[in-house]
């Protein structure tokens, strides 16, 4: 079992920037492709960012390009998310979620086997 303990998260004001930052603990870390997923009130959960095993390569959704930045240090076992030119539709409950498969395939969510239990990002306008 591989677990993923999230941090980071707050308040914010529109445009500010917050690093989230996701632990993880119980298996090799590096043997795993991480990913960042969100979820907002009344939404379903959708996918954010993903980085390979290497860190060397990394996927984004659409809307978080250019200001979004998913990072690893696998010598720390901990993946990072940092947001700047925050704005309040990114307000969500922020999960990290680690993969057997590829960095790719996470944008579908199903293939994500270890889940953290979220940090809450709130942007005020």
């Amino acid at each position: 079992q591989l677990q993923l303990v999230e941090s980071g998260g707050g308040l914010v004001q529109a445009g500010g920037s917050l690093r989230l930052s996701c632990a993880g603990s119980g298996r090799t870390f590096s043997n795993y492709a991480m990913g960042w997923f969100r979820q907002a009130p009344g939404k379903e959960r959708e996918f954010v960012a993903a980085i390979s095993r290497s860190g060397g390569l990394t996927n984004y959704v659409d809307f978080v390009k250019g200001r979004f930045t998913i990072s690893r240090d696998n010598a720390k076992n901990t993946v990072y998310l940092q947001m700047n030119s925050l704005k309040p539709e990114d307000a969500a409950v922020y999960y990290c979620a680690a993969s057997r498969g590829t960095y790719s395939a996470m944008v579908y969510g199903r293939s994500c086997d270890y889940w953290g239990q979220g940090t809450q990002v709130t942007v005020s306008s």
